[in-house]
Order: C-alpha cells, then structure tokens, then sequence
C-alpha cells in the first residue's frame, strides 16, 4: 500500500460517509496576516468551525499540505518533517463523536488493515471546577470496538504517574493533553472563545522501545506522550463543544468535529517502521539522494542525519516554490533561503557534488504528480530557482570562509559574536562553523553565541513563529474592507493593465492591503492612478457585494477568476461585486470563501501607497482606505 493508495483511501472513505471532497489550500494563506504558512489541517478551515457556512455542506474532508518552519532545527531524527500532509475530516454542525470514532476505528483496523493490537487512544480527564466533564463516551466508545475484536481494553487513570499497566489501552489525561482551543488550556481562553476535549489515537512500535535512550527514559514509567519513541500519534479527534463564558463554559449551538492525522505518520504505523525517512513517501527521493552521494541510508549515523534532512528540505523547498514562494530575506522566502542553504551544507557532508540538488526535484515530481498535477507544469521553474540559490550561496561561502579565516586569525577562539555573524550575514550554519574551527585546532565561545542567537529569535518571534498559532483569519470590520477592495483591485488592474494579470498573493491586516499580481513592467503613475480612480468610482456607486454557491463548471462559464486553481472543490463559492441578479453585468466577479461588505459604499477611498517589484514578472501594490 503506497503513499497515494492511503490518501486515497482515505479520502474516498469519508466520501461514501457523506464528505465532499475538497482540494487543498496553498501552504501560503489567503488574506491572513497572522501567519506565514499553512501549518494544520483545521487552519483553512477554521472560519467554517466557527460559523462561516461552508459551500461544500455540513461533511468535508481533504488532504492538506502543511509546512512548519519551527520544525527545522527538530529535522534529522526518525519522525520530525518540516512539511507533512494533514488527513482530515469535519462536521460543521452534523455528526459527532459516537459517528466519528466508529469511522476511525473502521479506516484504521480495517480500510488500511492496522493491527489493533498496536493501537493506544487517549481521552480528556475532566475539569471539575471548570464544570467540564470526564470524556467517558469517547473511552468507552474505543473500548467496545476492541471487545468486539475479542481484546479486553482496561483504562488507564494516570499514565503518567503509573505508566502503561497489563492489558490498558486507553488512557485519561488533563486539559494540557487532550484539550484543543486556539489559546491553550481552558484556564486561559478568553470570553467567547470555543474549544472542546479531543481524542488522540497512537500506535505501538513495541515494547523494546521503552529502553530508548536509556540516560533520559531508564527511571521513569512509560506511557504514550512520553516521547520515548515507543509510540508515535498518528491522529487527533477534537470535539469542539464549548464555548468560554464569564461564568464558566457553556455548550456552543453549533458543535463540531475536527479530525486530523498524519499522512506520513499513517504510512509510518502501517509498515510498522519508525523511521519515517525508511516508509515508501521517501523511497524515490531517498533512491536519487543515495544515487548522488554514492552511499547508502542508514550505514552512517552522521549521514544518516545529513540524508534526513537534505530529504526534508528538498521535499519542503520545492512545494513551496511550486506554491509561488520565492528565495528572499523576508517572511516566506527566508524561511525557502534558509532550508536551501541547510540543503547545501548537508549535501556537502553527503560529498554531493555542486549544482546536483535540482535534481530531487525529478524524483519528487514522481512521486506527487498523480495528487497534485500542477507539479510537472512547474517543474522546470523549480529547477531553476534551487539551481540559481544553490549558485547564489556558494558564492556566499567563498566569502564566508575568507571572512572566518581573519575573525579566527591565529587565535584558537572564536568569540560567540563573530560566530553569530557568519550565520546572521553568511549563512555559515553553527554547526559548520564549528567543525571548520574544529579542524583548526579551535572551538567556538557557544555561551556567547547562544546569547546572541536568543535575542535575534526574540525578534524573529515578533514577525513569525510568534504570531498566533492558530492561524485565525483575522475578521474584524476593517480587515473585511480590505478583503472586498483587492477584488475591486484586481478588476481594475486588469481594465488597465490587461487581462495577463492575475492574483498571485496577498496579505490583509487592519493598518493595509498587500496584492501581488502578474505583470512584467514597472506601472506608470498615469497607470496607479487611473487604477484608483476606478475603485473609487465603483466605491461611489454602492454595488452590491453578493454570492453564490455554484458547481465549478458553472461558475468557470460565468467568467469567475481565481488564484490557485488546484484548491477548489467541485463546489465553489462566487463572490459578485455589482447587480446581484445578473453575472454578466457584475463589476467583479471572482472564487473566494470571503468574508466581505454587503456593499463597495462601506468601503471609504482607496489610495494606492506603493507600487513595486515582488520577484520576477511578479509586482507588488500596498494601498490603504482612508
């Protein structure tokens, strides 16, 4: 059972439960400031979880591509991947747990043939003071699924303090465990907030496993979360029933389940392998790699860490290339800039020759195309961007290494600042400042760097990984402005530039808009402000902002235009800016989930601020509503 027979397995499954199936969303979001990737399953769709109607009904599921940047320096063991694809299913509204644990158990146990005896569930405890009770349905759900494949499963009270005893397969933990809400456990949601108990499903590697890494794990009891390596979470259930209330917590109207699980972890539990670079996702990839270095996975350990994360990289850079995302020093493109250039270094340990990384990019194209196609059709655009920043990065290291030989000069020290530049300036991981120090006879002043590095994450938290982690499009009344004008934007760019520009990208907050658009040239002013004259022409005029739900076909016949055309469904959403009646005489006429205003008079002036160049054929517009 290949990587493409699980997912689709997966999701035909759903599917003849009543789900439509729909596309992933870009790993870049749509509209949303408070994040710089797509990093769960539930992020795209949490709008819906939170009332916003779904045009597809009340059961979706999809495979979502995912990328979390804060996973890079975790890459290099069995199980830490940057990007990963996130199975999920939702009810907005319609079923709930005693349906969706009933389907779980059949998609484990019997559609991809788990042996329950491998699997371990765990449950919400309780909170008695918050009034929030003991998940015993969702305990007792799983339990009778086991007696009916004649395995008696105990409950476990507290694993963590009594470890796994004979026959417990299910075990109950506290809110720090098996509670989901956007701000954390219960004691800190703020008023109005929803969130609700989940349940976590984990599979059993074996028992050896227990002993792993004996200096941390020998004197303390084994339990599933306790990251020993025995087991591995191959998926979440969330019940989001409550809602936070200055009194306490009350259940929502609308009460909704959101599953999430692993691709890759799925894979790994089915071939019962913890080495998710050893599972067949990585199989061509890990072929082409062993090919160029002319070594094998698995007899080094130092190589093998340096495989693990040259696979992960090259498998995370070129599906966000392919998703738009360009090699920069800001947001998305340093995130890019920073797995290449991790890339090259660990090819280097590998002895891979220069100018060779590209070529994964072939064997990837391979193993993806038949579930996102638009792959081949950017696969020589690809090649190019890793190929022009691998050369860009080698020339970095020449000056790099000539600026290391003077700061180290005849000293056996490096202080931790000037180790921190190279990184900060050059590139030069510390990791290989280090081993090129090391083979001088010297050593470098960690503490100091360390210090160093802390305060540059601090301010790099502000700007990314510390933005909020659930990933909220933000909804506020301005926001929603601006969500309406880039439609307005686009129409009119499109009046005056041509019909060549597209959307490639934007990013709302409360201060401004930022749209990203196809077009090969500098605008005139003549140009930016007969732009802005048509928005605020169309803003005078008070049009009508409707929409519709149309099947696809439909709504590509009407003219709707789109940004990235593999997301949608077979339903769509059409958002119509102009007589409501009538598409042909729309002003604007585009696929979006929205939220918008109900009429362009709401929206104030536009005034375009800024009008440059994004990458190559690609420009930028930042303009404010006054």
């Amino acid at each position: 059972m290949q990587m493409f027979d699980i997912r689709k397995k997966y999701l035909e499954f759903f599917k003849k439960q009543g789900h439509t199936i729909i596309a992933s969303a870009p790993l870049v979001p749509e509209n949303d400031s408070t994040t710089l990737f797509t990093g769960s399953g539930m992020q795209p769709i949490l709008p819906y979880l939170l009332g916003t109607v779904h045009p597809s009904g009340t059961r979706i599921t999809d495979s979502q591509k995912c990328f979390r940047a804060q996973d890079i320096e975790e890459v290099g063991d069995n199980r830490h991947t940057t990007f990963f694809e996130m199975l999920g299913n939702w009810s907005f509204g319609d079923y709930f747990k005693q349906e969706q644990l009933a389907w779980m158990w059949e998609f484990l146990t019997e559609e991809i043939q788990l042996d329950p005896n491998h699997l371990y569930f765990t449950c919400f405890r309780g909170n008695e003071d918050l009034g929030i009770p003991k998940d015993t349905e969702s305990a007792s759900l799983w339990q009778n699924f086991f007696l009916k494949r004649g395995i008696e499963a105990k409950i476990g009270e507290d694993p963590e303090r009594n470890g796994i005893r004979p026959d417990e397969k299910i075990f109950y933990y506290s809110e720090k465990k098996n509670w989901w809400s956007r701000s954390g456990i219960p004691e800190t949601m703020p008023e109005g907030e929803p969130g609700g108990p989940d349940t976590e499903m984990f599979w059993d590697f074996g028992a050896e496993r227990e002993l792993h890494e004996k200096s941390l794990w020998k004197d303390k009891p084994c339990h599933v979360n306790c990251d020993c390596g025995r087991f591995m979470e191959i998926g979440n259930n969330v019940f989001m029933e409550y809602k936070k209330t200055a009194g306490g917590f009350e259940k929502l109207a609308q009460i909704n389940v959101d599953f999430g699980g692993g691709l890759e972890r799925f894979i790994a539990a089915k071939g019962n392998n913890p080495d998710m670079f050893l599972g067949y996702i990585f199989d061509t990839l890990r072929t082409s790699v062993e090919s160029l270095a002319h070594k094998r996975y698995g007899e080094n350990e130092e190589h093998t860490y340096a495989f693990r994360v040259l696979m992960d990289h090259m498998r995370a850079a070129t599906f966000l290339i392919a998703d738009g995302v360009l090699p920069s020093n800001t947001d998305q493109g340093y995130v890019l800039r920073r797995l290449l250039r991790r890339a090259v270094r660990y090819a280097d340990i590998l002895d891979i020759a220069p100018q060779s990384l590209s070529s994964c990019v072939l064997a990837l194209v391979s193993e993806y195309e038949n579930a996102y196609p638009y792959f081949s059709e950017k696969e020589q655009n690809i090649v190019s961007v890793i190929d022009r920043e691998e050369a860009k990065f080698r020339e970095t290291l020449t000056r790099g290494m000539k600026e290391l030989e003077k700061r180290l000069g005849g000293g056996d020290i490096l202080n931790g600042i000037d180790a921190f530049e190279l990184f900060s300036t050059y590139g030069f991981p510390l990791e290989m400042t280090e081993e090129i120090v090391k083979e001088k006879g010297g050593k470098i002043d960690e503490e100091e760097f360390k210090k160093e590095f802390m305060k540059h994450q601090d301010l790099s938290r502000a700007g990314s990984v510390g933005k909020f982690k659930g990933g909220l499009v933000d909804q506020s009344e301005i926001s929603v402005k601006y969500h309406t004008a880039t439609h307005l934007l686009q129409q009119a760019l499109r009046e005056v530039l041509g019909k060549h520009v597209f959307q490639k990208g934007s990013n709302i907050t409360p201060e401004r808009l930022r749209f990203d658009f196809s077009h090969p040239t500098k605008m005139t002013e003549e140009q930016k402000k007969e732009v802005e004259q048509i928005i605020n022409q169309k803003i005078a005029e008070s049009l009508t902002v409707t929409f519709e739900d149309l099947p696809l076909a439909e709504a590509e016949k009407l003219g709707a235009i789109g940004l990235f055309e593999e997301r949608y469904g077979d339903t769509v959403r059409v958002y119509k800016i102009g007589p409501s009646t009538d598409s042909e005489q729309a002003y604007s006429l585009e696929f979006c989930g929205g939220p918008h205003v109900t009429n362009t008079g709401e929206l104030g002036h536009f005034r375009i601020t800024k009008e440059e160049a994004c990458s190559a054929g690609i420009r930028r517009i930042k303009a404010i509503l006054e």
